[in-house]
């Protein structure tokens, strides 16, 4: 995309959230500067000191638009927990792009001891939302007899959203969409209902 055809798809803030987004999600935080992203939007690198007084704070905005298309996402669908959960794997595999991309949230974690608070709440957060989100399908998804195993359902949740973080990760590493797929279905067995 040029600079030009960045300029007309949206508010300049818009463009600088999308560009910060796609740099976190495939060169990592700590991967791309101010001038990258001033780069990719075609302004100035003192412009984006009007919208973002720091990167922490643009890697927040991030950080907290993609938990807002997340619920968005959620909200936007009336589905049985079965069709929810499937849902799930497949916005982790071509949204958020397996084997070219990782979460957002997920690109901050090795950089976890230099990023500041706010960024780290913001991370949690986003991942607190999916976890809760995870919690209510799989509780739908088990009534609490056949859950056994020891595992809570909270902790069965925390467990898929680590294992769809992974898997992302690992497919990344590979560059093979294959390898989350594989990754999803041995979870998938391991899955109530």
């Amino acid at each position: 995309m040029t600079s030009a055809t960045a300029l007309a798809t949206g508010s300049t803030r818009d463009q600088i959230l999308g560009v910060a987004r796609k740099l976190i999600e495939t060169r990592s935080y700590l991967g791309f500067s101010f001038q990258d992203v001033a780069d990719a939007v075609g302004i100035r690198k003192a412009s984006l000191y009007h919208h973002f007084p720091t990167k922490e704070a643009l890697g927040v905005a991030v950080i907290r638009q993609a938990t807002q298309f997340f619920k968005d996402w959620d909200a936007a669908r009336a589905r049985e927990p079965k069709d929810a959960l499937e849902s799930y794997f497949r916005m982790y595999r071509n949204t958020l792009r397996a084997g070219s991309g990782v979460c957002p949230a997920g690109a901050l974690a090795p950089g976890w001891e230099c990023i500041n608070e706010d960024l780290r709440q913001a991370v949690q957060e986003l991942r607190n939302t999916q976890v809760m989100w995870l919690t209510g399908v799989l509780g739908a998804l088990a009534p609490a007899p056949s859950r056994g195993k020891g595992r809570s359902v909270a902790s069965l949740a925390a467990y898929v959203f680590s294992v769809c973080q992974g898997a992302l990760i690992s497919s990344r590493m590979t560059g093979r969409v294959e390898d989350f797929d594989e990754a999803i279905a041995q979870l998938k067995s391991s899955l109530p209902g």
